[in-house]
């Protein structure tokens, strides 16, 4: 009996240092935050980056957080954003008392569309939020030229971006702020969860780093700079365990190993279904360098990639589709709305199928995968024949 294959699983390096680092962290009693891993991490990304500051934090929603928290969204601020991603984007915000403005996607790269965004902006905006899809970037360009205009914050939220790039700068870097994230579902992990904060202007970097001490100057303290720390602003505790850290820490040697397997295999992805009259494959702009994050095919229509769905599990392979447009939930009904027509939007969310992609799949297993989806096109055209 064929054993199931997943649709991911957590990654762990060629080396497993991770379990090395994370039993020395264990044995030196160091479990605390913002210890030497913390800070390795840190040095690593904003070298990798190019951005003023970076923070570990306990999670991607903890960095946009912090990042509403440094934006000083307000009740009654709005704040400009796709409907067609996870929860979190939206929560930050409204959690500040923002009300959302959702406008419709790319069909092509299922990205926010730059174009739509200025029709949704009035005097009560705040920030655009754009999500980089699948780890492929949003047109930074026209988004950052238009926020310009209007003296609006860009937060990105680039949780499925680690390692790609926009015209050669690392997502994450293009607006004031980015987040990503090191959850157990993404390229690398710090363990199960993780993010990361990235800040572009210095002038934030040290309110950003009382706000992860719980609103005080402890960092400060640690660093020397005041003889005793005490509550100094608004905060939380954004500090990751060092656990996470060393996790984090180890892979980060291999980002480049695991992200060229990664590559690999949504290529071998992109050639077995491109061109296949039943489904449209990710397009990938031309100034954009990806991550491989994901692979996915959008079907004819919602039935069809259902019946796709239905039929892979029954094969032991589990292909899910993705997120519920955040303007449909009851939560978006009431702190949001969407601005324009949703053209795409709720289509294209209702037709897409994500296919296993994660650091370890065998050969063997992808073209079983592939080879699943080749059975199940052959059957429906037998079927309407």
């Amino acid at each position: 009996m064929k054993k199931n294959i997943p649709f991911n699983k957590t990654p762990i390096s060629s080396s497993q240092n991770e379990i090395r680092l994370v039993e020395k962290v264990i044995q030196d009693n160091a479990l605390c935050g913002d210890g030497k891993y913390s800070k390795n991490i840190q040095s690593f990304f904003k070298l990798q980056t190019g951005v003023a500051s970076t923070l570990f934090v306990p999670s991607c929603t903890a960095g946009l957080e912090m990042a509403a928290l440094l934006c000083d969204i307000r009740p009654g601020d709005e704040v400009i954003m796709p409907s067609y991603t996870f929860v979190s984007t939206a929560n930050a915000f409204v959690l500040r008392g923002a009300s959302i403005k959702f406008v419709d996607i790319r069909p092509d790269t299922l990205n926010i569309d730059e174009n739509l965004i200025e029709n949704a902006i009035t005097d009560k905006t705040k920030a655009v939020v754009p999500v980089h899809y699948a780890g492929v970037s949003c047109a930074m360009d026209e988004i950052n030229t238009i926020a310009k205009k209007y003296e609006l914050f860009v937060v990105e939220d680039a949780a499925q971006g680690v390692m790609s790039t926009y015209k050669g700068k690392a997502l994450g870097s293009l607006g004031d702020f980015g987040a990503f994230s090191f959850h157990e579902t993404k390229n690398y992990t710090s363990g199960g969860e993780g993010g990361l904060l990235l800040i572009k202007d210095t002038a934030y970097a040290n309110r950003a780093e009382v706000m992860r001490e719980k609103g005080t100057n402890r960092s400060q303290f640690l660093k020397g700079a005041v003889d005793k720390y005490t509550w100094v602003d608004q905060g939380s505790s954004y500090l990751p365990s060092e656990l996470q850290a060393a996790y984090l820490f180890a892979q980060s040697e291999f980002f480049n190993e695991m992200n060229e397997e990664r590559l690999r295999l949504w290529g071998n992805y992109q050639k077995s279904f491109c061109g296949n009259s039943d489904f449209i494959t990710p397009t990938i702009p031309e100034d954009c360098s990806h991550n491989a994050h994901m692979f996915y095919l959008l079907c004819e229509n919602e039935n069809a990639r259902d019946d796709l769905n239905l039929f892979m599990k029954d094969k032991g392979i589990i292909a899910p589709s993705h997120y519920v447009p955040l303007h449909s939930s009851p939560a978006g009904k009431k702190f949001g709305e969407f601005i324009g027509e949703d053209k795409y939007t709720t289509d294209l969310s209702s037709r897409i199928i994500r296919l296993p992609l994660f650091y370890g799949l065998t050969d063997d297993d992808q073209n079983r995968v592939i080879d699943c989806v080749d059975k199940f096109n052959l059957k429906s055209a037998k079927s309407v024949a």
